[in-house]
């Protein structure tokens, strides 16, 4: 028998691809998903006040996946904290010098 012939057993199990879930859904998903929306309406001169309270993982995750997500979609957003409160905002894209 050629070394071939022998198949290694599998050591996972298998799927359809089809099946396979797209994308990324993390812990932090809900709560920036709201930020990002929230941040569309803003208008200049104007930062979102999100309640420490409502980060369940803490401000330094939440900033961690906002920065993400803000990085992905190519967007320039600004953050701050106080006790109470995560502050963001959106900055205006800088201009090259000439």
């Amino acid at each position: 028998m050629s070394p071939r012939s022998q198949k290694t057993p599998m050591n996972f199990r298998t799927m359809a691809q089809i099946d396979v879930p797209q994308g990324r859904n993390g812990k932090h998903k809900e709560i920036v998903t709201k930020i990002l929306s929230d941040l569309d309406q803003l208008g200049e001169g104007v930062a979102l006040k999100v309640p420490l309270a409502e980060l369940a993982e803490g401000k330094e995750k939440v900033r961690a996946a906002l920065n993400r997500a803000t990085h992905k979609g190519g967007r320039n957003v600004a953050t701050a904290t106080d006790v109470n409160y995560l502050y963001v905002w959106n900055q205006k894209q800088q201009q090259p010098f000439p």
